[in-house]
């Protein structure tokens, strides 16, 4: 589906604030309520809104570390991996890449031993995993 400006609009609101009601997304997306809750409904329908999420700041996380962890996968067991990968708890989100790893997770345990567990013992433990490449996350800036 080809975003209209009456969508784009809708969606840079949601990304901006993804518990905005109604009201105020018609206010800053200058349309009516009625016509927000019909692109909304339309744009899950169609799977183009998959989802509403908290931005999370790890550094006030005093419980939680987050890596970004890159993965490259063999080609014959990637969908049996992605399969996996998806199925864990750890793994929050999980994408496609067209950059230096076919994969990144965003994957979040209690603190860095953990993290570094789940990677370790976890992730590099699934066939066709050849290789995990994390960056933690440490502050969030914007």
């Amino acid at each position: 589906m080809e975003a209209t400006s009456t969508e784009s609009r809708i969606l840079d609101v949601l990304e901006e604030d993804a518990q905005a009601s109604y009201a105020e997304i018609a206010e800053r997306a200058d349309v009516s309520k009625p016509t927000v809750r019909k692109y909304i409904r339309q744009m899950e329908s169609e799977g183009v809104i998959v989802g509403y999420s908290a931005d999370v700041d790890p550094k006030k996380l005093s419980e939680t570390s987050i890596a970004l962890v890159g993965l490259d996968v063999a080609s014959e067991r990637y969908v049996e991996a992605t399969r996996e990968l998806k199925a864990l708890d750890a793994v929050e989100s999980l994408y496609t890449s067209s950059g230096d790893h076919m994969l990144m997770a965003e994957v979040r345990a209690s603190d860095g031993d953990a993290l570094g567990e789940v990677i370790a013992e976890t992730l590099l433990s699934i066939d066709g995993i050849t290789a995990a490449h994390p960056s933690f996350l440490q502050e969030r800036l914007k």
